[in-house]
């Protein structure tokens, strides 16, 4: 086994609150460098000082980041590399979610939800894959939805730009295996993170209703799911029945899920 002191960091996007959190707090256990990254400099420092509060020797590193931004991304990337050298581990769970009907929603809000969540994806992960690949490989995660397995009421939006991170996570499955990269695409159902709080403000009454299926997952439970699975090199991480089913059987239940959604929002149009 590699020792602690050997180990590459740790790059986690998002990494201030949530999913990204847990995720830092699970791989700085490991003794990992773990470099963070977010917009919120002082909520990037809080979760800085929970992680060192509750790993014990853990090292961390935070880095202001807007994944959106291309330049930023570059430069904010070379000062990780500066400090640490290369990441072992890269997860890009940088995002935002802001349902709304699309007749209502403005192209404002499609722009920011896919410059955030997939453009801040794709821009990260490309910074991070040749380190990687000249470094002797490593793992990389990446956060979907179940939004990305079918067309959602209220999602427009938000949903394009999973379904853009579910394709980028398929195509890196397959080209960046012969350098030693794995690649592993979270599909969370609704979890209990900052994010969720501020979806809620503008959640259409159907989709709140079709979302509901997933159940309410706590973030560090997906998080030790994505954990594990990255270190086996499991592609999809499907937290619950439902997202497991809809991984395997989307295709098939898309007919049926279109139909249940049409009486949700029947329903809720009266």
């Amino acid at each position: 086994m590699t020792a602690p002191d050997q180990r590459r960091p740790a790059w986690i996007s998002g990494g201030s609150s949530g999913i990204g959190l847990e995720i830092a707090r699970l791989l700085a256990a490991q003794g990992r460098v773990v470099v963070l990254m977010a917009r919120d400099a002082a909520r990037l420092e809080a979760a800085a000082a929970d992680i060192l509060d509750t790993v014990e020797g853990a090292r961390v590193l935070c880095l202001p980041l807007d994944v959106s931004d291309r330049a930023a991304v570059a430069e904010v990337t070379a000062q990780a590399v500066a400090a640490h050298g290369a990441p072992e581990i890269v997860v890009a769970s940088a995002g935002i979610a802001e349902p709304g009907e699309f007749l209502d929603q403005s192209l404002d809000s499609h722009d920011a939800q896919m410059a955030v969540n997939y453009n801040g994806t794709l821009y990260l992960l490309h910074a991070a894959a040749p380190l990687m690949r000249d470094a002797g490989g490593g793992q990389m995660g990446l956060i979907a939805s179940g939004a990305a397995f079918f067309g959602i009421y209220g999602y427009a939006a938000y949903a394009p730009s999973k379904f853009a991170v579910r394709a980028l996570a398929e195509v890196l499955r397959v080209e960046l295996a012969p350098h030693k990269i794995s690649v592993t695409l979270c599909y969370p159902p609704d979890v209990d993170t900052p994010q969720l709080e501020a979806e809620m403000r503008t959640k259409p009454e159907a989709t709140r209703i079709i979302s509901e299926g997933g159940g309410l997952w706590q973030p560090d439970e997906v998080a030790r799911r994505m954990v594990t699975a990255m270190a086996k090199g499991t592609f999809a991480v499907t937290p619950g029945w439902q997202m497991w089913l809809l991984n395997w059987a989307a295709p098939l239940l898309r007919p049926a899920l279109r139909w249940h959604q049409a009486g949700v929002i029947r329903k809720v149009s009266k």
